[in-house]
């Protein structure tokens, strides 16, 4: 007569305990990078700022992974693929520094994805160019191989207020 109660009484408690050591509430994953990614991500994006204002449009886009893979959003385009995205801007910004003008960023923020994976928020500049303006960038970069390369880059013109 007592082992019914008695059962019920130990299936609810195994229960209790299943529901809450599977509800416990995670700690969110770290988004710090470690400080040799956070060097090599800033240094990519410098060596492209560079090339860019050398009028270097492959080596600008050597920053970017060489694939059908890689996103590219702008203007309220999508466009995909490397050869694509290298057309765009060699139709845009030609292949000489007195077309391409004068680039720079500032890096806001580089977080971690993961063991290969990386955002970075930032702002960019372009001078010197008819194409000239300022606005800012996302960018989703992976370790490969070859180094950290950007996968996907959504970049937008900022609008007068």
């Amino acid at each position: 007569m007592l082992r019914a109660p008695l059962a019920l009484l130990s299936a609810a408690l195994i229960a209790l305990t299943l529901v809450t050591a599977c509800g416990e509430p995670r700690a969110p994953a770290s988004t710090a990078i470690r400080d040799d990614d956070r060097r090599a991500i800033a240094a990519l994006l410098d060596d492209q700022r560079q090339a860019w204002n050398a009028g270097d449009l492959d080596t600008f886009m050597a920053a970017y992974v060489p694939t059908e893979e890689l996103v590219f959003t702008s203007g309220g385009a999508i466009r995909r693929g490397w050869e694509t995205t290298r057309a765009r801007y060699r139709q845009r910004y030609g292949d000489d520094p007195s077309t391409m003008g004068e680039l720079a960023f500032e890096v806001l923020e580089i977080q971690s994805l993961g063991a290969d994976g990386a955002i970075v928020l930032g702002r960019w500049s372009l001078e010197k160019t008819p194409e000239a303006g300022a606005g800012v960038f996302s960018l989703a970069l992976r370790r490969t191989p070859a180094g950290w390369r950007i996968v996907h880059d959504h970049t937008s013109l900022a609008t007068p207020e």
